[in-house]
């Protein structure tokens, strides 16, 4: 492929880029928010919750996340008469936001158990409740314990967004296998490549200085 023919494609390929990452960042935010109820849900002594927040984890821990995608594209509209049609960016956000909650859910929990138990018993001896001592005491000492793990899941949801190509959503690898189909070379997947090395080394990058200064394991 000629450097003018890579160069022609660079704005499209650019374009993919940002939203790739626009649904990677807001998949994550929505999977944090949404598993850090599932962790309270998994922690919690009420035999109901804790089972169906358990389930929730196990199923979307346990199929593969192209499955989601199209079952919330394909065979979830069918379940409403009429059937819904969603658009791909709606679909793909759905799929990424409840697959990214399942496993920022065991994230947090494990962040939450780490931190030492008298935590509690202190907080409950001064008044605050279950809740208040969650809130106040224990959920904002796992923050620093997060870092670590929650960059992992970051890099891991960037790179599996390429997923939503399937959908016809146009991110960064939906239009490079478009170019590609059109010029008839698939060299334009080597700048593609480049392009997923060069997001998923800045985001490594980033979580590695905030590990650094924040973290608790140094």
């Amino acid at each position: 492929m000629k450097l003018e023919q890579i160069m022609n494609a660079m704005p499209a390929l650019l374009k993919g880029s940002v939203l790739t990452l626009e649904l990677t960042v807001i998949s994550i935010i929505f999977g944090m928010i949404l598993g850090l109820f599932l962790a309270l849900g998994r922690l919690s002594k009420n035999k109901v919750v804790n089972s169906c927040c358990w389930f929730y984890i196990w199923l979307f821990r346990g199929t593969p996340l192209l499955l989601q995608i199209f079952f919330i594209y394909f065979a979830f509209p069918m379940f409403f008469t009429p059937p819904l049609k969603l658009l791909d960016f709606p679909s793909a956000l759905i799929a990424l936001s409840l697959n990214s909650a399942a496993y920022m859910a065991e994230i947090l929990r494990a962040a939450i158990q780490s931190i030492d138990k008298g935590q509690m018993e202190a907080a409950k001896a001064l008044g605050m409740s279950y809740g208040q001592a969650m809130k106040k005491v224990i959920i904002p000492q796992s923050y620093r314990r997060l870092i670590p793990p929650v960059g992992n899941e970051f890099i891991m949801l960037l790179k599996d967004s390429a997923l939503v190509s399937s959908i016809g959503m146009t991110e960064l690898l939906r239009v490079t296998t478009q170019i590609a189909n059109r010029t008839g070379n698939a060299v334009i997947y080597l700048p593609c490549a480049a392009m997923y090395l060069i997001l998923t080394t800045i985001f490594t990058v980033i979580f590695e200085k905030l590990e650094k200064r924040y973290s608790v394991y140094e």
